[in-house]
């Protein structure tokens, strides 16, 4: 891989995992326009252990509070019985959702829903979702007016994110506004909510990253999880910052903008959908082993 590209996939990963403009997509999307093979399901997961902590360090103090109000309500038989309980369970019902369909779809989001017709499309799809959900939301709703149907709309809209170039912080931020949530507040519970489901993710990848045999070393690795893992504070600071004072609509722009960049270099034949996506079998061969050997051979 080499440093260079461990350093610029680093920074991809961590600015644009929070910001609601798909990381997936734009690790697809960045390595295809400059040339360079796919790095991969595994890799982009282990990563994503990087912006993890780039929450768990910004969010610390809101994490350590929750989790004791969580232990303590369980210890008191009352686990609803505070705002703080509630929002902890709120966070861990809203990760269930992307957890079961994660497992369920796990092999199709590794491969064939990597293709960049699928990206592109989700790209500019869920741009128009993000812009109707501005125009119709409130604003008005704070996190601690949070209910258990918020948690379980807000979680669902977290799974969708299971599609590439849908943005797990743009879908979970058109969840939240289209059920009223001030952009600042959405933006809180969406990085709250990832904490689970990225931390599990990268977890549960890194045993393929191991048993790949993919031509990683520690070095790409923990270049590209610290690069991450700096980038995403600060994109997690700016953003906060930015959406107290402005709309989503800059986001909407750039993503209609990528994803028709996307499609027009795919129809000139600029760009192939399935570059360098690893585990995709031929499909006029059915029966034919991929292109490359599967992780779990």
């Amino acid at each position: 891989m080499g440093l260079l590209r461990a350093i610029v996939l680093g920074v991809v990963q961590g600015v644009t995992e929070f910001l609601p403009i798909s990381s997936t997509a734009h690790l697809r999307i960045v390595p295809a326009l400059l040339g360079w093979p796919d790095a991969g399901a595994a890799y982009t997961a282990m990563i994503q252990l990087g912006t993890v902590a780039a929450v768990i360090v910004y969010f610390w103090a809101d994490l350590v509070r929750l989790a004791r109000a969580w232990v303590v309500g369980l210890l008191r038989r009352a686990p609803t019985g505070t705002p703080d309980a509630r929002l902890a369970w709120f966070v861990l019902v809203g990760t269930l959702p992307i957890g079961v369909l994660g497992l369920l779809f796990k092999h199709s989001i590794e491969t064939s829903l990597r293709s960049l017709y699928v990206i592109a499309a989700a790209m500019v799809g869920f741009a128009l979702l993000l812009l109707l959900a501005e125009r119709i939301a409130a604003h008005r709703r704070t996190v601690p007016e949070m209910t258990w149907r918020d948690a379980i709309i807000i979680g669902c809209c977290q799974a969708v994110a299971l599609i590439p170039g849908s943005s797990r912080s743009g879908t979970t931020l058109t969840g939240a506004l289209g059920l009223g949530f001030r952009r600042e507040d959405a933006a809180r519970y969406s990085f709250l909510l990832s904490v689970p489901a990225t931390t599990a993710a990268g977890l549960f990848e890194m045993r393929h990253l191991v048993r790949s045999g993919e031509p990683f070393t520690g070095a790409d690795v923990v270049v590209g999880t610290v690069v991450a893992f700096v980038s995403g504070i600060l994109a997690i600071a700016w953003l906060l910052r930015y959406l107290r004072t402005r709309s989503t609509v800059v986001f909407v722009v750039y993503r209609l903008v990528l994803g028709g960049l996307v499609f027009a270099l795919l129809l000139t034949g600029r760009l192939a959908p399935l570059a360098g996506v690893e585990n995709v079998s031929q499909p006029s061969d059915p029966g034919r082993p991929s292109l490359n050997k599967q992780v779990s051979d």
